[in-house]
């Protein structure tokens, strides 16, 4: 039998937690001098519910090596004998670290153990590991086996694409989870900034003027990047306005010709406290792990203004 565990950044909902008895190994956040277990001792509308009020600087910790052997242990106990357990991006978080030490510690423990641990970097953020763990429930419902599973999220991994918008860039600031170089970019834009992932950290690669705009760019590279022989569902994320996520969802079904399942899902406690209020996310499969960047897409917006620019001039020398 196999068993997942995550970390809770992977910001799954409790009832697809709760459906394929997927395992979450809570993060620590202090806020003003208390400390609380992501999901366990605070819930993600009790932090939103206050963020704005509280004083100091929010703070995040990896879950020990301790309290991933913890679970493993308890997996095999409870009749486990192949154990996959997908981290947020190693990038970002310690969390994968943590995993790798606590497999070590299973086996000093149990040396001639046969049970198999994988552990892996999913170079993703928040729901984007979400998607490769429910994707691998969901291929491990229909029979796949360890291997195939392991083999899919290793490979698939780097096409896990990420948009993600926030409304104030502070908090990805202070907790070092966007570039130094697109911190920079960002409060000099005074736009609404699109952030994705390049080398397992959060990088901007667009800019919008307004939540519309946010919206119709995350349809448009829907379009041209997913792959839809692998993306059966995507995952809509948000923090605290869940109409705008049902407004994404709605352009989705409404603007492209994608069939399959969309899941909205609330950002947990630890990604929330580092994106904010307003935030609003979208992953996917993409067909190739496609160029992306703030130059890049600067360039696109240009090409299409001109485009529109050549269709009005037309209008008028067409004219007679």
């Amino acid at each position: 039998m196999i068993k997942l565990i995550a970390d809770s950044t992977c910001d799954l909902s409790d009832e697809i937690l709760e459906r394929y008895n997927i395992t979450l190994v809570p993060l620590s956040i202090t806020i003003e001098g208390k400390t609380y277990q992501d999901r366990v001792t605070i819930m993600p509308d009790d932090l939103f519910g206050i963020i704005e009020e509280i004083e100091g600087n929010i703070t995040t910790a990896n879950p020990s090596p301790e309290a991933f052997l913890t679970e493993m242990k308890k997996a095999v106990d409870d009749g486990y004998n192949e154990i996959i357990c997908i981290n947020m991006s190693s990038g970002t978080s310690g969390s994968y670290q943590s995993a790798k030490i606590g497999k070590e510690l299973f086996y000093e423990e149990f040396p001639d153990s046969e049970i198999k641990i994988r552990v892996i970097d999913s170079v993703s953020m928040s729901h984007g590991t979400g998607w490769l763990l429910l994707k691998s429930a969901r291929l491990l419902e229909k029979g796949a086996t360890y291997e195939e599973i392991t083999d899919f999220v290793e490979t698939y991994k780097f096409n896990m694409k990420h948009f993600l918008s926030v409304d104030d860039l502070d908090h990805l600031i202070k907790s070092g989870r966007l570039t130094n170089a697109s911190a920079f970019i960002g409060k000099l834009l005074k736009i609404k900034p699109i952030m994705s992932m390049k080398n397992k950290k959060g990088v901007i690669v667009a800019k919008e003027r307004g939540r519309k705009r946010v919206l119709e760019h995350y349809v448009r590279e829907f379009r041209e990047r997913v792959d839809l022989n692998i993306t059966d569902f995507v995952i809509i994320g948000y923090t605290s306005d869940r109409i705008i996520a049902e407004n994404l969802m709605n352009k989705v079904l409404k603007e492209t010709d994608y069939e399959g399942k969309i899941y909205i899902m609330q950002m947990g406690v630890a990604v929330g406290a580092h994106v904010g209020l307003g935030a609003i996310s979208f992953y996917f499969i993409e067909k190739d792990h496609l160029k992306d960047g703030l130059m890049k897409n600067e360039i696109k917006q240009l090409k299409e203004k001109k485009d529109e620019m050549i269709k009005i001039i037309s209008r008028y020398q067409n004219k007679k």
